[in-house]
């Protein structure tokens, strides 16, 4: 728990600087893009685009990076940039596609705007849950081992080769 929220500080600070330099470097119109925001697409469709984009990057994510199992380490970080390239292609356009609440955090700190942030730190916990408990309960849980024997011997060792699916 305590690593996590060194991250968190991380995440959010770098956010913070990274923000600083953007206000730094353009006018301040131009800063004010760099805030997300749901514009005229309405903060409830805001709010079900944002869950959608971190559903897949923290499905990829686990697939790639935390998945002992996973086939793809070597090139995690590949499947991982892919997935954010699509969904900044397909969401930045619509909300900003922050699938970080970092990512919303320093531009709306500097920039002073509020307005939708709501859709930047709920949009993204309810994603990221919901891709967690699914690759969670879909691989990573153990197999348990199938039950081999009848009834009466009242055996139930595993078999070489079972699996839960058997």
């Amino acid at each position: 728990m305590r690593l996590a929220v060194i991250y968190w500080i991380a995440q959010f600070g770098g956010a913070v600087v990274a923000a600083a330099i953007l206000r730094g470097l353009f006018t301040h119109s131009l800063f004010v893009g760099s805030v997300p925001h749901a514009g005229g697409f309405g903060a409830g469709k805001g709010l079900v685009v944002e869950i959608i984009l971190t559903f897949f990057l923290v499905w990829a994510v686990y697939a790639t990076a935390v998945d002992p199992r996973g086939a793809f380490k070597s090139i995690a970080g590949l499947a991982i940039g892919l997935t954010i390239t699509i969904d900044v292609l397909m969401g930045g356009p619509l909300t900003g596609a922050a699938m970080n609440p970092a990512r919303a955090f320093g531009p709306e700190l500097l920039g002073n705007f509020w307005g939708e942030g709501w859709i930047y730190y709920l949009g993204p916990a309810i994603g990221a849950l919901i891709a967690a408990f699914a690759y969670d309960y879909l691989y990573l849980r153990p197999l348990r081992p199938a039950v081999v024997g009848t009834p009466e011997s009242g055996v139930a060792e595993p078999r070489p080769g079972d699996t839960a699916l058997d």
